[in-house]
């Protein structure tokens, strides 16, 4: 479920952005040939975009946030039911670590 909300929010964070980036081209093509009424309305198109890809971003932000500490709290709960099993797969890693970084 966290997975699949966390995709959704980066699909539409890109999506955000790909527009934000469509509108700011399209600025800067126009700047010389808009004037007045037609240019406060692009920015302000520009702006509504720049809004939504802020709290896309945040929404992300909230999500992986919330992943993260599912994840420390699985991994907590974990060591404590098994702390001899935690340490000896810490002490294993440690030691697959130590022979990789004497080979270089």
């Amino acid at each position: 479920m966290a997975g699949t909300k966390a995709k959704t929010a980066q699909e539409i964070l890109m999506d955000d952005f790909q527009t934000l980036v469509s509108d700011t081209e399209r600025l800067l093509e126009h700047t010389a040939t808009l004037a007045g009424d037609q240019a406060d309305e692009l920015r302000a198109q520009i702006h509504e975009s720049l809004l939504r890809a802020r709290e896309t971003l945040r929404l992300t932000e909230d999500t992986l946030r919330e992943r993260g500490q599912a994840a420390v709290a699985a991994t907590e709960e974990y060591v404590s039911a098994n702390p001899w099993q935690s340490v000896g797969i810490a002490a294993g890693v440690g030691f697959l670590l130590g022979l990789l970084a004497t080979r270089r």
